[in-house]
C-alpha cells in the first residue's frame, strides 16, 4: 500500500535527555520517523525525570531546539518536588494546558506516548478541533488503571475512575500501540478498545554499544567494587519498584557477612527514604544516574542485574530496564510476582530467574546461590542479547511504527470522506 511523507506531532511529558523511563524510546521514535522522510515536531517539557526537578541549563517559559534532526518545543510545566498523586495530576494538567495552547503547525498524525493520560486526553480534545482534524495514536507504556489497582494508591474508587478515563481516551484514539501482548489483552478486555485498533510493538534496547575496549576489572575497581557479588538495579526509585525490600536485603547481607553489595543507580521520589533506611550500611550503594558509556559499563561489570517490584504488581508495566538488561549480557534476577508481565518476559528470554517479591531473605539466598553457580549465570547472560536480536530490534520496531502512523492517517482520511 502506498505510503506518504507525513507531518507528525509527538506530544509527551518525557523526552531526551532524560536518561530513563520512556524518554529514550520517545526520542528514538521521533528521530527514526524523521530519518524515514517524515516531518516530525515534538511538544514536551523541560527535562525533569526521574529527579523531579528541572535539569540544569533550562530556564524560561519555553524553548526550542533541534536534536537528531527533530524540531523540539519545550514548555515549562509544574514539576512537584514531592510527587504525590494529587501533585502528579496537577503536573499533567499543567502540561496539557501548555499543549492545548501551543502552535501545532497542522499535523497529519498526533502521537501521544503514555503514561501521561490526562494530558493525552487534553491533546485528543485539541486534535478534534475543526481545522486540525489530525489522526491520533496513543502508545501505552504503562497502564494507569492497573497501576492504581495493583499499588492500592487512592483506593478502589480512584482505580475505577481512572479505568473509566483510560478507557475513554484509548477508545477515542484512531489507534493504540501497546508494548506487550499482555497489555493488548488488558486493553481489549478490560478497557473495551476494539481489537482492530490495537497493535503490539515491542520496546527495544536503547543502550549504545561501547566504542572503546572495556576493561571490566578496571571499571569495577573505579567504582569501589571488590570480589563481592554486585547486584545492580537501575532506573526510577518510586513506589512500584518497592526498593525498601532491597535495602533490607542489604542490611541482612551485612549482618550475616554475606559477600554481596546491592547497587541502586537512579533517582526518584523514594530515594531520600531509601538513603535514610540504608544509613551507614556498607552492603548498599545509592548512586546518581551515570552518563552514557559509564552506564553501559556498570551494567556489564555487575554480576547480576536486578528488577524489584512491589508484591501484587502483575499487569501495570513492563520495566523499560529489561531491554537494557538483556542487551548487557548479564543474568537478570527479578523479585516479582509469578503472574507478572515481568516474570513472563524473563522466562520467555531465558535470561534470568525469579524470586518472590517483598522477602529480603529470599533475595539474599538467591544471590548467594547464583554466586556459586557461575555456569548458570553465564548461560543466562548469553541468552539476553540473543533475545534482543530476535525480538527486540530497534529497526524492526521503527519500521512497525512507520507502518502504524500510515495506517492511522489512512483511517482518519476514510472517516472524513
Amino acid at each position: 500500500m502506498e505510503s506518504h511523507p507525513l507531518r507528525v506531532l509527538v506530544v509527551g511529558l518525557n523526552y531526551s535527555p532524560e536518561p530513563t523511563g520512556i524518554a529514550p524510546y520517545t526520542a528514538k521514535l521521533a528521530e527514526g520517523l524523521q530519518q524515514r522522510g517524515h516531518s516530525v515536531r515534538v511538544l514536551t517539557t523541560y527535562p525533569h525525570y526521574p529527579h523531579w526537578r528541572v535539569a540544569d541549563g533550562y530556564s524560561g517559559w519555553s524553548s526550542a531546539e533541534i536534536a537528531g534532526g527533530v524540531e523540539i518545543h519545550r514548555a515549562r510545566h509544574y514539576v512537584p518536588a514531592r510527587p504525590t498523586s494529587a501533585r502528579r495530576i496537577l503536573s499533567e494538567v499543567s502540561f496539557g494546558a501548555r499543549v492545548v495552547g501551543a502552535r501545532w503547525a497542522c499535523p497529519d498524525v498526533v502521537i501521544c506516548p503514555s503514561p501521561a493520560l490526562l494530558s493525552t486526553a487534553m491533546t485528543w480534545l485539541r486534535a478534534g478541533v475543526p481545522g486540525v482534524g489530525a489522526a491520533t495514536g496513543v502508545i501505552v507504556q504503562d497502564l494507569y488503571s492497573a497501576g492504581l489497582g495493583e499499588t492500592g494508591v487512592g483506593g478502589r474508587r480512584a482505580a475505577d475512575a481512572m479505568s473509566i478515563l483510560e478507557s475513554w481516551v484509548l477508545r477515542r484514539a484512531d489507534g493504540v500501540v501497546v508494548i506487550h501482548d499482555r497489555f493488548k489483552q488488558r486493553v481489549r478486555e478490560g478497557l473495551g478498545v476494539p481489537e482492530d485498533r490495537v497493535d503490539v510493538i515491542r520496546n527495544w534496547t536503547h543502550v549504545p554499544a561501547l566504542e572503546v575496549p572495556f576493561d571490566r576489572s578496571a571499571f569495577r575497581h573505579s567504582m569501589g567494587w571488590g570480589d563481592e557479588t554486585i547486584v545492580l538495579h537501575t532506573g526510577a526509585m518510586g513506589a512500584k519498584q518497592g526498593l525498601a525490600n532491597v535495602v533490607s536485603a542489604a542490611r541482612l547481607a551485612e549482618s550475616t557477612g554475606a559477600p554481596i553489595r546491592f547497587v541502586l543507580i537512579g533517582d526518584g521520589k523514594e530515594r531520600t527514604a531509601l538513603e535514610v533506611q540504608a544509613g551507614d550500611c556498607r552492603a548498599v550503594d545509592i548512586l546518581d544516574p551515570l552518563p552514557g558509556d559509564d552506564f553501559v559499563r556498570a551494567l556489564r561489570a555487575a554480576d547480576l542485574l536486578l528488577v524489584n517490584e512491589l508484591p501484587g504488581l502483575n499487569e501495570m508495566a513492563v520495566p523499560s530496564k529489561l531491554t537494557s538488561y538483556f542487551s548487557a549480557g548479564v543474568a537478570v534476577l527479578a523479585a516479582t510476582s509469578e503472574a507478572s508481565t515481568t516474570a513472563g518476559e524473563i522466562a520467555a528470554a531465558g535470561a534470568g530467574v525469579r524470586v518472590e517479591p517483598g522477602d529480603p531473605a529470599v533475595l539474599v539466598n538467591e544471590v548467594l546461590r547464583l554466586r556459586e553457580d557461575s555456569e548458570q549465570r553465564l548461560e543466562m547472560g548469553t541468552r539476553g542479547p540473543a533475545y534482543c536480536e530476535r525480538l527486540l530490534s530497534e529497526e524492526a520496531a521503527l519500521d512497525a511504527y512507520e507502518a502504524w502512523i500510515q495506517k492511522l492517517y489512512r483511517r482518519k482520511q476514510e472517516t472524513q470522506r
